[in-house]
Formats: C-alpha cells, sequence, structure tokens
C-alpha cells in the first residue's frame, strides 16, 4: 500500500541538458545538422542498395537493413533531444515515453542481432567462400532478417510491458533527453526487481549470444587470413571485414559503457555524452565508414550523380 497522497504520474519531465544559456542554439543547430546528414545518408544507401544491380548482395542487403534501423532509431530519439534543448527540458505523456522506449529498445535489438548476421556473412565469405552463394542465399538472408526483427519486437515487448505495469507516484523527472529503460525503472515506486532480473536475462539472446557469435567468426575469419600466404590477399580479406569491425567496436563499447558498467555519482554527464554518441553521432558515422571505404557503393554514387 502507497500512502494516500501519492499521485498517479501520468507525465514525465525530461529534463535534458541543463543551464545551457548560450550554448542553446549552437547545440541544436549542430543536433538538427547531424541528424540531417543522418538522414540523407541512410536514405541514400537504402534507395542505392535497392536500386544499383552491382549492390544486390548479402553484404549490402545487409547494410541496407542497418541503414534502416539507425534511421528508425535516430528518428526516434533526435526531435525529443531537440525540444529538450532548445526548451531546456520537455514533458511527454508516460504512454509517448513507454512508446519511445520501445520502438528504441527494439532498433538496438535488431542491430544486434543484425550486426552478428553480418559477421556470419562475412566468416562464409572468406572461410568457405566458394560455397558462399549457395549458403547465403536470397532466402536465407530474409530469414535472417525477418527472425532478428520478430525477436527483437517480442523481447523488448516482454521488457517494456512489465516496465510498463510498475506503479510510478509523484517522482516524475528524468535527468536525460529520452525515455531510457534505467530511468525510467528508477523512478517507480513498486518493486522492480522482477523488471531487473527479466532485463538481465533477455541480454543474454539479445547481446551475449550475438557478441559470442561476432567473436567466434572473426576468430576464425583471422585464423583463415593468416593461411593467405598473398600479401594483397590478405589486405583484400581484411578490408572486406574492417568496416564491419569498425561498427561492432563503437556499438558494443558504447552499449556496455552505458548499460554494463556499474554506474556512479559523478558519471551522469558521461552518461549522457555516451548516450549522444549511442543515438545521435553513430547512426551518422554508420553509412560514412562504409561508404567511404566501398568501391561499389562509390561506382553506385557516381552512376546516379
Amino acid at each position: 500500500m502507497y500512502p494516500n497522497n501519492w499521485t498517479s504520474v501520468n507525465e514525465i519531465v525530461l529534463l535534458g541538458f541543463q543551464n545551457l544559456h548560450n550554448f542553446k542554439v549552437p547545440l541544436f543547430s549542430l543536433f538538427l545538422l547531424i541528424y540531417i546528414l543522418t538522414v540523407w545518408e541512410n536514405i541514400l544507401i537504402i534507395v542505392l542498395v535497392a536500386f544499383s544491380r552491382n549492390l544486390h548482395s548479402p553484404m549490402y542487403f545487409f547494410l541496407q537493413q542497418l541503414s534502416l534501423t539507425d534511421l528508425l532509431g535516430s528518428t526516434n530519439i533526435v526531435p525529443t533531444l531537440l525540444q529538450t534543448v532548445i526548451n531546456e527540458g520537455k514533458t511527454i505523456p508516460l504512454v509517448n515515453c513507454i512508446t519511445q522506449l520501445y520502438i528504441w529498445g527494439v532498433s538496438e535489438a535488431f542491430e544486434c542481432l543484425l550486426l552478428a548476421v553480418m559477421a556470419y556473412d562475412r566468416y562464409v565469405a572468406i572461410c568457405i567462400p566458394l560455397r558462399y552463394t549457395s549458403i547465403m542465399s536470397h532466402r536465407l538472408c530474409v530469414t535472417f532478417i525477418l527472425v532478428s526483427w520478430a525477436v527483437g519486437f517480442g523481447i523488448v515487448l516482454i521488457i517494456v510491458h512489465m516496465a510498463a505495469t510498475l506503479t510510478f507516484c509523484k517522482r516524475n523527472t528524468i535527468n536525460h533527453f529520452f525515455c531510457d529503460l534505467i530511468p525510467l525503472v528508477e523512478l517507480s515506486c513498486s518493486d522492480t526487481v522482477f523488471v531487473q532480473i527479466d532485463l538481465i536475462l533477455n541480454t543474454v539472446p539479445l547481446v551475449f549470444f550475438p557478441f559470442m557469435l561476432i567473436s567466434v567468426s572473426y576468430m576464425c575469419i583471422a585464423h583463415a587470413i593468416l593461411k593467405i600466404v598473398s600479401h594483397t590477399g590478405r589486405q583484400k580479406a581484411f578490408s572486406t571485414c574492417s568496416s564491419h569491425l569498425a561498427v561492432v567496436s563503437m556499438f558494443f563499447g558504447v552499449t556496455v559503457a552505458i548499460y554494463l558498467v556499474p554506474p556512479r555519482k559523478q558519471s551522469l554527464a558521461i552518461s549522457k555524452v555516451l548516450s549522444l554518441l549511442y543515438t545521435v553521432v553513430i547512426p551518422m558515422i554508420n553509412p560514412l565508414i562504409y561508404s567511404l571505404r566501398s568501391k561499389e557503393i562509390k561506382h553506385s554514387l557516381r552512376k546516379c550523380f
């Protein structure tokens, strides 16, 4: 039982970045520019892969899906970020907060699984090149994507549903720029043990298994590359993996830093900065990493323009 003077919360206040003063407009302009670049880059990748015949391969099909999820995640978060910057905070209905959390969770869960699928694709391409076409058929690639979306939607739905059933009392202020799970759960005045246990259990299929698959795939890839006698052959084989490795390192590195490192009182500002990297910068950088290193994408761009 809760005290009678505790009222149910229907709105969530996001504090965002406080006391910006003269930096409000420059930061707003910077984040808006990054968002515009993110949208155009990812839409460009999606369209190029869809309409360029030389990009109709499993690797670019997965890259198209990566751009799609980056576009979804960025569009879900950045408009709220821009409002918190220009208004030094934002009030949103609890239902909208839960919805934002769900969309964000699905996009990140799908990206975890997608990066594992992309690592498997690189493993087959380098370690079993003669059977690559027969193994990585279009049907299998589509199946991988559909299963990844289904797993993401299902598991995140369980987590978010448990968070939504918590009781929220007088406290409704989150010192963040979007509705993240941990700050939202900390607002609850009911028992959150089951939510925390469920979150820990679901990190196994969403984070641990994909990371292990990526690690094993690249150990096999490294072993296969070391067997290549030609220096040019080694360099070519490594170049096909370097872009994916860069994306994996950024994604999992920031994820671990935000969600798995024990929180400290002095780390709130650092957590916000890492979240900015996670939600704003990485979706903009991912297309650049692939497009700058891919001759096929450069060729398709030249044909278009």
